[in-house]
């Protein structure tokens, strides 16, 4: 009789967290598509109403808005080696795809949406803009003082690594669980190898 009151346990949590993944996955899209999408129509703007190097003053002296074409990373960093970011950059979208089965959590979903969004937003500059496939240049034009010149993308990105790095610094892991020393979740049951 104990074997079978053992074999019919219920297990709530791996119910709960099959419930929430689905909501995850759609938050976390709902946010790469919005990073995205902004990127890609404020790059449009910026081409189809200024000429290169134009500066307007948005909130002077804080805010311009600067039209230039990037060739490397920020700072100008790397630009003999476009091809270079353009493979990170895909390479990050994939990792990035690979660990939404783990998803668990609304401030990962943010964060994870923001990064992948940013990473395809600069990444369709690269493959689709001047001069050539891959090699194509990133519209930036949001200029700081003092500061590179970035755009949306960027801006997202940067978000999603500030957001991970909070999680993180916190132990709060891609399945929303509070994570402590020793392997054991905030409710101070033990996690299972490689489990969820």
């Amino acid at each position: 009789m104990t074997d079978d009151l053992t074999g019919s346990t219920p297990q709530p949590a791996p119910t709960v967290h099959r419930k929430w993944r689905p909501a995850m996955i759609w938050l976390f899209a709902g946010f790469a598509v919005f990073a995205y999408v902004f990127d890609q129509l404020t790059k449009l703007w910026v081409t189809s109403t200024m000429t290169e190097g134009e500066r307007i003053p948005v909130l002077p002296p804080l805010l311009h808005w600067y039209y230039i074409r990037n060739s490397g990373a920020a700072f100008s960093i790397g630009e003999n080696v476009t091809w270079v970011f353009t493979i990170v950059m895909a390479a990050v979208s994939v990792a990035i795809l690979f660990q939404l089965r783990r998803l668990g959590s609304a401030w990962w979903a943010l964060s994870l949406g923001l990064l992948l969004g940013g990473a395809l937003g600069n990444l369709t500059d690269r493959l689709f803009r001047e001069p050539s496939f891959a090699m194509g240049h990133v519209v930036d034009f949001i200029q700081l003082p003092n500061f590179a010149i970035f755009n949306i993308a960027d801006s997202a990105v940067v978000s999603g690594v500030v957001i991970i790095c909070l999680l993180t610094l916190r132990g709060i892991g891609m399945d929303g669980k509070r994570h402590v020393p020793g392997g054991k979740t905030s409710k101070g049951q033990a996690e299972e190898p490689g489990g969820e």
